[in-house]
């Protein structure tokens, strides 16, 4: 992927929830757990899902441009933490990724980020309807320093929220990984970046 700004949180297939869910998001950190730091921002080193006990596989700093400004920090949590991009992207257990953003981002950067994304890592014989794409895009938010968007990743679905409340899911396989891929597929925000999530440092 090149340099443009990745910003998060949008659903895409299932709509009519998006805007006006009140739904939260079942994600706890599990007490007393230590925590990693980076830039600020702390991310416990376990955390539950629906009952799931989850491991921190990675942390990265996601930043932008060669002034590297930083734009938000994101974990990665699996059940069983691996430096397997390919078996994480395949997995059909309980993966999350949390971001929490220490820039501000606007939607038009965000959605033009997110584009670029998927058009990087689904190339044939991957295929998202267009149709799928564009309302997946139109629903990217803008995003504030502070906010935290989480995508709960489970088998061929997604949900994504955005400070705790559900903005939606996404059921289609395809796209599914598409999404998580954005992060640690074939063309990443940044290889470091990529690395970081693994759990391979930086």
């Amino acid at each position: 992927m090149t340099k443009r700004l990745q910003g998060l949180a949008a659903p895409t297939l299932r709509f009519c929830a998006v805007l006006t869910a009140a739904v939260v998001l079942v994600v706890a950190d599990i007490p007393l757990a230590a925590a990693a730091d980076l830039d600020g921002v702390s991310m416990p080193d376990q955390m539950q899902y629906q009952g799931v006990t989850l491991r921190l596989n990675g942390i990265g700093l996601r930043t932008y441009s060669v002034f590297r400004v930083h734009i938000y920090v994101a974990a990665l949590y699996l059940e069983k933490p691996t430096e397997d991009a390919d078996a994480i992207l395949h997995s059909t257990g309980v993966r999350i990724m949390r971001i929490r953003f220490v820039h501000d981002v606007n939607e038009d950067r965000a959605r033009a980020a997110w584009a670029e994304g998927l058009a990087d890592n689904c190339k044939a014989p991957c295929h998202l309807p267009p149709q799928d794409v564009a309302r997946f895009l139109a629903a990217v938010p803008e995003f504030h320093r502070g906010d935290e968007s989480t995508l709960a990743f489970d088998g061929g679905s997604v949900r994504i929220s955005l400070n705790g409340r559900a903005l939606g899911t996404v059921d289609e396989p395809a796209f599914t990984r598409a999404i998580l891929a954005t992060f640690i597929g074939p063309y990443p925000p940044s290889e470091p970046f990529k690395r970081a999530l693994l759990g391979r440092g930086n």
